[in-house]
C-alpha cells in the first residue's frame, strides 16, 4: 500500500512538474522603439489638431450667427426669426456632422489610424507569434495590459528578442 501510495503521489508531482511556459512582452516598450509608430502617432495628432480646428471654426461660425440673432432678435419679423434659427441650426449641425464624420467608430480618424498604425502592430504580434513558436511558450503576457502583476523576472521578457526580430536593436 505505501508503495502504491508513493508511486501516486511521485506520478503528481511529475505531472506538477511539467509546468506551461510563459513570456513577457512590454508592447509600450516596443512601440517606444520603432520610429515608424511614433511618426504615425504625430501624424495622428497633426491631423486631429486640423480636424478639431475645422470643427472649432463650425462651432464659433454658430455661436457668432446665434449672439447676432440675440442682439437683433426684437427687430426682426417672423420669417426672418425662423430664417435665422433655422440657419443656426443648419451650422451646428455642420459642427456635429464633421466631429461624427473625422471622429466617429467609422470616421476618418479611425481609419487612418488602422491604415498608420495595425500594420505596425501586425508586425510585432507576428514576431512574437514566432518567437513564442520557436521557444515552445504556451502563453506571451503583455506587461503593459497585465495591470495586476506585481512581480516578473526579467529573464522571461522578450521585448528586446521581438525588437530584434523586427530589424530593431536598441
Amino acid at each position: 500500500m505505501k508503495k502504491v501510495i508513493f508511486l501516486a503521489a511521485l506520478l503528481v508531482c511529475s505531472i506538477a512538474t511539467q509546468a506551461q511556459r510563459f513570456a513577457l512582452v512590454d508592447m509600450e516598450y516596443i512601440l517606444k522603439q520603432i520610429p515608424a509608430y511614433e511618426q504615425a502617432n504625430q501624424q495622428m495628432e497633426n491631423l486631429s489638431k486640423q480636424w478639431q480646428s475645422e470643427i472649432e471654426a463650425k462651432t464659433q461660425e454658430a455661436k457668432t450667427l446665434y449672439d447676432n440673432y440675440q442682439k437683433s432678435a426684437s427687430t426682426l419679423s417672423a420669417t426672418q426669426k425662423t430664417e435665422r434659427e433655422n440657419a443656426i441650426i443648419a451650422k451646428e449641425k455642420e459642427a456635429a456632422d464633421l466631429r461624427k464624420k473625422y471622429f466617429g467608430p467609422e470616421g476618418e480618424g479611425m481609419k487612418k489610424r488602422q491604415e498608420l498604425i495595425n500594420p505596425i502592430q501586425d508586425a510585432i504580434y507576428n514576431a512574437i507569434k514566432e518567437i513564442a513558436t520557436q521557444k515552445s511558450y504556451d502563453a506571451v503576457i503583455d506587461r503593459a495590459s497585465a495591470q495586476s502583476m506585481i512581480f516578473a523576472s526579467p529573464r522571461i521578457d522578450i521585448s528586446n528578442e521581438v525588437l530584434a526580430k523586427l530589424g530593431y536593436s536598441n
